[in-house]
């Protein structure tokens, strides 16, 4: 998985698949999917990151078994 932020456009791009894109869904007015053939999440786009996801405050936590 890959988190990349665009600060000029506030959005975060999170990358979980590096499969071909067929169809974009709009969760939200800020938040869009994208599937691959099979329905597989591939991205999740998030408009206004730093207002609507806090993305200037990330971590990641791993949870034991």
């Amino acid at each position: 998985m890959k988190i990349k932020y665009f600060e000029e456009t506030d959005t975060a791009l999170v990358e979980f698949l590096s499969n071909d894109v067929t169809e974009t869904r709009e969760i939200s007015e800020n938040i869009y999917i994208d599937l691959d053939a099979n329905g597989n999440l591939v991205n999740m786009t998030i408009e206004h990151a730093a207002k609507k996801a806090n993305i200037r405050e990330f971590a990641f936590q791993q949870m034991p078994l």
